[in-house]
């Protein structure tokens, strides 16, 4: 029998209780935190989409390896464990293990950048650009310009640009490249894929010209999903093989395994060059910690490898992307401008379109994390002008090439009925659109600034 209903493939042992707040409570707690729903308690929120990176539920099998940590400071068991799970699947001889992924993209970026260096991605993530600017060096987006239209179908919309990749290279001098990064999926373009003959065609072109070429994998098992169902040579195939051929193609890799390792904390950098891989230890012995560690405990490497298994599993993978087109299709449905296809772990909205009365620069996706959350109590983030916005010399706004408002959904944590609370949400969201009013910036850092930016309220 073919049953249609897609379920959660896990039975809930644990639960947590969510207060159900109020919308004069919302409205007060909004104002409290500025507008800033990154400076909100998570006990005042009903639904946190604010990220899927270090949410997920662990599964019974990640708590059990966590009794078997190795505390010890180098040569853990725990550390040998992990190092087998990374090279199974990245083929890499070299293994840092870090606190998260950020810490990765320091320790490649903050060694390879510098003035003058040239990074290139399809998009780059907002701490990934952090990195690489904060070491002096220049960040260049090239997505395919179907990524940047939510209305057109395009099976693969991450996709990196190779014909203006080739002309950046042959621009700035390949000397001068810092790295190649593709993302996957790619997150700040719409959480949309990458086909493997994109990265094909990337890893060609790195090596004619002898640039190093990262793959940024957090959600690699998310976009061998799509592979295996949208580009025929790979139907066949399992999403790890799919997984292990992509990695196969690039020189190192980043992954903060708060995603697709399924845990709370921790990540990796992986590489294949001995002298590259040597300088990089060096840091991550000042600022992370030993080699065979890297921040992480040795609890934190059982569940890191158990995690890196079992996100490749079938069931999950069908239902974690199933779940996730249900409830972007169901608000397409009543007319919200959906980043279409819908991708992986998110559902981004373009919220310009959504608040078109708004201009780019009163920050259209700000005002719709601020209703989402003042409607239904759900948490969610921009990414958009706010996230990537910049001044010119006379101050003004530099918009992003999108302004999208991202729902990230936690891996394995909410419910059907969870999400069918967000739908219902959408419908008031629809019929008051038109009244909603943008915001101003009060007070912001230099780098990051969504992060801890104070917002008013226009009038």
């Amino acid at each position: 029998m073919q049953v249609k209903t897609i379920i959660e493939p896990f039975k809930i042992k644990s639960v947590e209780p969510i207060h159900m707040s109020t919308e004069a409570e919302r409205e007060q707690y909004l104002k409290t935190a500025h507008f800033n729903p990154f400076l909100l308690k998570s006990e005042q929120v009903i639904i946190d989409m604010l990220t899927d990176s270090g949410t997920s539920a662990m599964s019974s099998e990640q708590w059990a390896a966590m009794m078997r940590g190795d505390e010890s400071y180098a040569g853990a068991k725990s550390w040998e464990r992990l190092y087998d799970a990374v090279f199974d699947l990245t083929s890499m001889q070299y293994v840092l293990p870090t606190h998260q992924g950020r810490a990765a993209e320091r320790i490649l970026y903050g060694h390879l950048g510098g003035k003058g260096k040239v990074f290139i991605s399809n998009t780059h993530f907002d701490t990934t650009r952090a990195n690489i600017e904060f070491s002096g060096a220049e960040a260049f987006d090239i997505p395919i310009d179907e990524g940047k239209n939510h209305t057109v179908f395009h099976p693969f919309k991450g996709n990196m640009n190779v014909i203006k990749l080739e002309e950046l290279i042959l621009k700035h001098g390949a000397d001068n490249i810092g790295a190649v990064i593709l993302t996957v999926t790619n997150n700040s373009g719409g959480g949309q894929p990458v086909s493997m003959q994109n990265a094909k065609d990337v890893a060609a072109i790195c090596k004619k010209y002898k640039v190093l070429f990262v793959l940024d994998c957090c959600r690699i098992a998310e976009n061998a999903y799509y592979i295996k169902h949208r580009e025929a040579e790979y139907k066949n195939h399992s999403y790890k093989k799919i997984a292990q051929e992509m990695f196969a193609l690039a020189d190192a890799a980043v992954m903060s395994a708060k995603k697709d390792a399924l845990v709370n904390m921790g990540g990796f950098l992986t590489l294949r060059n001995e002298q590259l891989a040597e300088a990089c230890t060096n840091l991550l012995i000042i600022t992370e910690g030993f080699a065979t560690y890297g921040g992480l405990s040795g609890r934190d490497m059982e569940a890191l490898a158990v995690g890196l298994v079992e996100v490749f599993d079938d069931a999950y993978l069908n239902y974690r992307i199933k779940s996730t087109e249900y409830l972007g299709e169901k608000i397409r449905e009543k007319g919200v401008p959906v980043m279409y296809p819908i991708g992986g772990h998110a559902v981004y909205i373009d919220a310009a379109s959504m608040y078109a009365h708004i201009p780019l620069h009163e920050y259209p996706g700000q005002a719709m994390v601020c209703e989402l959350y003042r409607l239904g109590g759900i948490r969610c983030v921009e990414v958009g002008s706010v996230m990537f916005g910049k001044y010119d010399a006379d101050g003004k706004l530099i918009p992003a090439n999108m302004e999208l408002v991202r729902l990230a959904i936690p891996r394995r944590v909410y419910t059907q009925s969870h999400i069918d609370y967000v739908i219902e949400v959408f419908d008031e969201m629809m019929k008051t659109r038109n009244t909603v009013k943008g915001y101003k910036i009060t007070k912001e850092a230099k780098l990051l600034r969504h992060f801890t930016a104070h917002f008013e309220k226009l009038q």
